[in-house]
């Protein structure tokens, strides 16, 4: 253990190297002089703290880690983990989940400080908040390329994983299953049949069964439902009232061209589930802009207010609510030059609804393999868990007014089910990001 006595972190990384090699009394005898000599740096406490750890001296090494952080120094995660497992072993568990959740603020990505923590809650008996520190363990390891198999996990965590991989499968499923209870009691098994496999699907416990080869929802997917790229209209008989405000539409949207700051890049925020590098340009910058009247189920009052009759009409369309999800209403302005690239929706359960406004030249959609040419005041709707794209090859902006709505092949039932599930699971999902 020679460096530089002039070096302060060379030496001290000598001495955690001498701790590493398991040399803990020549270790400790250098640490403890370095520290009598009074020029020692603040971070000397953290092998201090480790020494005593492994030396039984639990509370010690407790003063010395609280000490560190009250003293603003940072904890590696390594002894952090050490900490947590110290104060575990000393029948402090509270105290456990305090430092690994601490932890976890600063390094959200350490999937076993989420693994010891759920293991933890377990012990405790909150079974809800064991699921989700277990389901966030798992994710984050084979996000890491780990825990995929038993050659990409630990030989000493396989079982430790095997059971919190167990606990997740079983916790979700009934956590799920659960919110469906009370419809279930209501109206019977029958009626939530096929939204109880979709959800079994989701969970990865069944096969996913799709009606059609070119259907591949990216989140939830109700099987036994008619697909079709573009439903028949006749199945949206409110379409024509919505069309028959065209006009005024049309004249409400083009008040809000006037203003620079009201329009927001429709894949501007963080929870838009369509995927990065979307668009494309044949010139200049591609831009896919919105005025948004719903946002992930929010309404945006100032812009309802300023486009009274849009938002008149839309209120009396059936609307799809579900809290934090739906609806998803705007004015839509595809650039010039703009091409949306293929991808696919998220679920079945809803469909797309677009009523041209502003429709030039070149300006189309492709959903499975079919092609749309938008028409002024004609409205449309199209299943977009089929693959779909659409550009704007004109010299002018292409706007529609853009909305979900209900997919009509569900029964009321199952529109209640699906609403309680989406929650439900954004729910499970929001915790388990904390």
């Amino acid at each position: 253990m020679t460096a530089r006595r002039d070096d302060p972190s060379a030496r001290l990384q000598a001495l955690w190297r001498g701790f590493e090699q398991g040399r803990l009394a020549q270790v400790q005898a250098a640490a403890m002089a370095w520290q009598a000599q009074g020029d020692a740096p603040p971070a000397l406490d953290l092998l201090l703290a480790a020494l005593a750890q492994e030396a039984g001296l639990w509370t010690h090494a407790t003063d010395l880690y609280r000490g560190v952080v009250q003293r603003g120094g940072a904890l590696e995660a390594p002894a952090r983990m050490g900490w947590a497992a110290m104060l575990s072993a000393q029948g402090d568990a509270a105290g456990a989940e305090g430092v690994l959740q601490d932890l976890l603020r600063h390094q959200p990505d350490h999937y076993i400080a989420h693994l010891r923590l759920g293991e933890l809650r377990a012990a405790r008996g909150d079974a809800y908040a064991a699921v989700g520190s277990y389901y966030a363990a798992v994710v984050h390891a084979q996000r890491q390329g780990r825990w995929l198999s038993d050659d990409s996990t630990a030989p000493a965590l396989r079982d430790r994983v095997r059971s919190a991989m167990a606990a997740v499968d079983a916790g979700r499923r009934d956590l799920f299953l659960g919110l469906l209870q009370p419809l279930r009691r209501n109206y019977g098994a029958d009626a939530l049949d096929r939204v109880e496999r979709g959800l079994l699907a989701y969970l990865g416990l069944l096969p996913a069964q799709y009606a059609d080869p070119l259907q591949r929802p990216t989140f939830f997917h109700v099987p036994d439902v008619p697909a079709a790229a573009y439903p028949p209209l006749h199945l949206f008989p409110w379409l024509q009232e919505l069309e028959h405000s065209t006009a005024a539409i049309r004249a409400e949207m083009l008040a809000t061209r006037e203003q620079a700051d009201a329009y927001a890049p429709f894949l501007g925020t963080p929870t838009d589930q369509l995927p990065p590098g979307l668009l494309a340009g044949e010139r200049g910058s591609p831009a896919w802009d919105a005025y948004f009247f719903y946002r992930h189920g929010q309404r945006d009052d100032a812009h309802a207010q300023q486009c009274a009759q849009t938002t008149a009409a839309l209120e009396r369309t059936p609307l799809v609510r579900i809290r934090a999800h739906a609806p998803e209403i705007c004015f839509s302005v595809l650039a010039p030059g703009t091409h949306i690239l293929p991808h696919r929706g998220v679920t079945n359960t809803r469909l797309t609804v677009h009523l041209p406004l502003l429709v030039h030249g070149d300006c189309a959609l492709r959903a499975g393999g079919h092609l749309h040419v938008w028409q002024e005041g004609r409205a449309m709707v199209f299943d977009d868990t089929f693959e779909h794209e659409a550009w704007n090859r004109s010299d002018r902006p292409r706007v529609i007014l853009l909305m979900d709505t209900w997919n009509p092949h569900l029964q009321p039932v199952e529109r209640e089910a699906v609403t309680r599930l989406v929650e439900g699971i954004g729910d499970f999902n929001a915790q388990v990001a904390q």
